[in-house]
């Protein structure tokens, strides 16, 4: 029997692999390692910046701005997380959940994301420009602006999430399925070939999609 392919293929997501006892309180610094640790509270300007953070859980903490540019997190979970700026530009996040709460800017430009999963959480600006994606899953999450251009996405799958302008400018999909983001604006219609949309979504985008094309749209004769 020939079984047939899913497709698009839903991201592979595994839990943040953490163990029983986490060890308690700490600063995160930059340029240090972190191993299975419990993160209560951030500073409120905390420079993480080239750390690597690894079997540890972030809850409950709230932050003005949290650089972590090229930075490595590993099997890390955070919960409820208020923070206005999110700097992780060239960072590495591997088998990461970040589960409620508001963040203003989550600035992922030029990341490598492997088995990331976004829930419940209200992000006025996602930047994932030039970034390199593969197994994503983002649920029940609102977005102003969601920026992938030139971004590299394998895998990736939204559900009962929504966003006022997403700018697809040069990226390059490929299982990535958009049928559970209601997206109001998409800055560049030509540049979703590969992904995966309802046919409702599609009617909603007609006119985007026909002016993409060069197809002049006019009322009925």
């Amino acid at each position: 029997m020939i079984r047939r392919t899913e497709h698009p293929a839903p991201p592979r997501l595994s839990e943040p692999d953490l163990p029983d006892i986490l060890s308690g309180g700490g600063r995160i610094r930059a340029r240090t390692e972190h191993f299975q640790r419990r993160f209560d509270a951030l500073e409120s300007e905390t420079d993480a910046d080239h750390a690597v953070i690894t079997e540890c859980r972030i809850a409950g903490a709230a932050t003005d701005a949290w650089s972590l540019t090229g930075a490595t997190l590993i099997d890390v979970d955070i919960e409820h997380l208020r923070a206005t700026t999110i700097t992780a530009r060239e960072s590495r996040w591997r088998r990461v959940r970040i589960t409620g709460g508001r963040i203003g800017t989550l600035d992922l430009s030029a990341a490598e994301l492997d088995e990331v999963e976004l829930r419940g959480i209200r992000i006025d600006y996602l930047a994932l420009g030039r970034s390199r994606v593969e197994d994503l899953l983002i649920t029940d999450c609102t977005f102003t602006t969601l920026d992938v251009p030139g971004a590299t996405l394998r895998r990736a799958a939204f559900s009962d999430s929504r966003a006022d302008e997403l700018d697809t400018r040069g990226l390059s999909a490929e299982n990535v399925d958009l049928r559970g983001l209601e997206v109001l604006s998409i800055t560049d219609p030509t540049a979703v070939r590969g992904v995966t949309m309802s046919e409702r979504q599609v009617d909603f985008h007609a006119r985007a999609f026909a002016t993409s094309l060069g197809v002049h749209v006019a009322g009925e004769r």
